[in-house]
């Protein structure tokens, strides 16, 4: 019989690795604020925690809050800017959800230690604490970024988009720097998220020439799909994108796509070319406990990647008083 090393062993390597992956990243380091704000991850996770007390659904909308952020400008916190042509405003930007955690989180820290921390690393540390709080993986998270003093709404129109070939998703993820193994692994955030009717009811009714659905919809959720996505219902309603365990985040997403139970037509893409498909049957797995653990090592990995795309850091930027206005 294999021995398998115990599961403590798995998280203090995943723990020492990803501390030194984030000391490695470009203008950023653990413990910035160690000096300067003592207590700035702690108020963020109570924050974070509060909201996800009262809805746990939040811990979605602050993962994907950063993960705009980071596509548009480098992660500056430039989403959280209102204003007619802001990049909050942009058409991909208008279902986001998480503001008012940030600004919860940031209103303490300003009476803490004003003018310190960065709004864009109140979202970095806001997205960690999300996953952690949802069953996720925990990671150290480099800090040390400045705000940003762009936020333009045109700028965001070239964001990923849920109907996206896997081809133009690859393009997207790589002018960030992010590879076939991110893309994949970020998408996975998706075990937590929520959409729309209205971003795949196209996909259940007259997708085909012929009238019909999508052919890779699995036939017993495609009857599931059509019940709370009614054709002529209301496109506002949300529905979970992974059927089995909206809240926790684990690999049953991963499951779901290969099962042809993706909701979100880039999702199910994700099996229809070679090398995606590779590392979505890795992390689905078939042996049950060893590859949650492996998810659970690549994703805090790739978000440390994410979180380090094009930032300011020393002189550049500004560190914003309130978060939704330049200073």
């Amino acid at each position: 019989m294999v021995q398998m090393e115990p599961k403590w062993l798995v998280v203090l390597v995943v723990i020492l690795g990803l501390n030194w992956l984030a000391e490695t990243q470009e203008g950023l380091k653990t413990g910035f604020y160690s000096s300067s704000c003592p207590k700035a991850e702690a108020i963020v996770r109570s924050t974070v925690e509060s909201h996800f007390n009262k809805d746990p659904t939040i811990a979605a909308g602050v993962l994907r809050l950063h993960f705009h952020d980071c596509f548009v400008q480098g992660c500056d916190g430039s989403v959280l800017i209102t204003g007619a042509s802001s990049e909050r405003n942009a058409l991909p930007n208008l279902g986001l959800r998480g503001f008012a955690v940030i600004d919860d989180a940031k209103t303490q820290l300003e009476a803490s230690c004003p003018g310190v921390v960065s709004c864009a690393d109140i979202l970095a540390l806001a997205a960690r604490d999300a996953v952690g709080l949802s069953d996720g993986p925990s990671w150290s998270v480099p800090t040390g970024r400045r705000d940003g003093r762009i936020s333009s709404s045109s700028e965001a129109s070239n964001l990923p988009s849920p109907a996206d070939s896997i081809a133009v998703l690859r393009q997207k993820f790589a002018a960030k720097g992010l590879d076939n193994h991110d893309l994949v692994t970020l998408v996975g955030a998706h075990t937590i998220g929520q959409t729309d009717c209205l971003f795949f009811r196209y996909r259940l009714y007259n997708f085909t020439p012929t009238g019909n659905a999508d052919p890779t919809i699995n036939q017993a959720f495609l009857a599931q799909l059509q019940g709370l996505c009614p054709k002529d219902g209301d496109g506002s309603k949300r529905v979970a994108l992974d059927k089995d365990s909206q809240t926790k985040f684990d690999v049953s997403f991963f499951k779901n796509v290969r099962a042809g139970n993706g909701v979100l037509e880039s999702d199910q893409r994700l099996l229809g070319d070679g090398e995606t498909q590779r590392i979505v049957q890795n992390y689905a797995g078939s042996v049950r406990g060893l590859l949650g653990v492996r998810f659970d090592f690549e994703f805090p990995k790739a978000m440390i990647k994410m979180s380090s795309i094009e930032v300011k850091t020393g002189a550049q930027g500004e560190i914003r008083k309130i978060c939704s206005k330049f200073n």
